[in-house]
């Protein structure tokens, strides 16, 4: 039997090592804009090296990974790439911050088929734009180029970032008692979250999509990324005495809020006390599902919440609207009894 010895080099197999370089490159001065202090050594190295600043006394370590989710699928249908790093940090940190903690570093995961270098520097570039937003560095991640593991002109998103939080100081809601108040802050759409659906809502009403929503472009509207909370929340809980957090994700407030509360306490949220976007009216409409879904599918305009004693919440308040939160007290804290941990009335 014949044999063909025609050399065969990685680019052949489909991995272009050169390509990969040039993304390096690309890459570099982005990650350099987000250096700070506790940075040794970054990008480049086999592992990333970074110094709990001396600042902390007693330093507790908390780490959040995540993705973007279908996400993904309308950047690549509609070519934009420059976001969705956004989302992909802002998944991370936000939940870090949950613990009271300030994200340190990030490190993030981008796997394709065959590597586009413009694309991959588009999004990379978002993911920088988050950290420095966030003022986290980005210190280091992984380009993987697999040839038959993804379609044409797709690709994947994983991070993961580390943070940082005094041990007296970390945020465990225990807390939180009844005739505490909830505090609401926007959230910039659907951030990152409920996406499954809302791709069946842009195919349910496809060819009859509107113009605008928010004073937006359709598509600008929908991929508008997930708001970063880190800088204006660590600000307000160096100056008030929050009692918890919770990010708004996956399972939206009536599953996201309990995590937080200690056993015997429910969040009772006054129906109406924040607006509904556009973006939210015409994605309940199009699905045509009940408040109640709306709010354990998405967001629904509320992207972090707040929980502080009531005779701090306008303070409080008036502190993060300062900083360039929209805020809103959406409800209070009571006893649990026979009521489901989360309702909105």
């Amino acid at each position: 039997m014949s044999q063909n010895h025609t050399p065969l080099s990685y680019k052949d197999a489909g991995v272009d090592i050169d390509a990969g370089d040039a993304l390096v490159d690309r890459i570099k001065p982005l990650a350099k804009k987000t250096i700070r202090e506790g940075v040794l050594a970054g990008i480049g190295g086999f592992g990333a090296l970074f110094e709990v600043p001396k600042r902390y006394r007693e330093p507790v370590l908390v780490s959040g990974t995540d993705g973007v989710g279908t996400k993904l699928k309308l950047a690549f249908e509609w070519n934009m790439h420059d976001t969705v790093g956004i989302d992909l940090v802002a998944m991370s940190v936000n939940d870090v911050l949950v613990q009271g903690a300030e994200p340190l570093f990030f490190l993030d995961y981008f796997a394709c088929g065959k590597l586009d270098v413009d694309t991959a520097a588009a999004v990379v570039g978002g993911i920088a734009k988050g950290c420095e937003l966030s003022g986290c560095a980005l210190i280091g991640g992984e380009t993987a180029e697999m040839p038959g593991m993804y379609p044409a002109g797709e690709y994947d998103l994983a991070g993961f970032c580390v943070g940082a939080v005094e041990k007296s100081k970390i945020l465990s809601g225990q807390d939180v008692k009844p005739g505490d108040v909830v505090l609401g802050l926007a959230s910039h759409g659907v951030h990152s979250n409920g996406f499954s659906l809302v791709r069946k809502c842009i195919e349910r009403a496809a060819g009859n999509l509107p113009a605008t929503l928010d004073g937006l472009p359709f598509k600008e509207a929908v991929m508008k990324p997930t708001r970063l909370y880190v800088k204006n929340v660590l600000a307000a809980l160096a100056q008030h005495p929050i009692k918890a957090l919770a990010h708004i994700t996956g399972g939206g407030l009536l599953e996201n809020i309990p995590r937080v509360l200690p056993e015997g306490t429910a969040a009772h949220l006054k129906k109406g006390s924040w607006p509904q976007s556009e973006l939210f009216a015409w994605l309940q409409a199009t699905a045509g599902i009940d408040d109640i879904e709306m709010n354990r599918t998405f967001n629904n305009g509320i992207g972090m919440v707040v929980v502080i004693a009531a005779d701090e919440a306008a303070a409080c308040a008036a502190t993060l609207r300062g900083l360039g939160e929209t805020v809103h007290e959406i409800g209070v804290i009571a006893e649990r009894g026979a009521t489901a941990p989360v309702a909105v009335s």
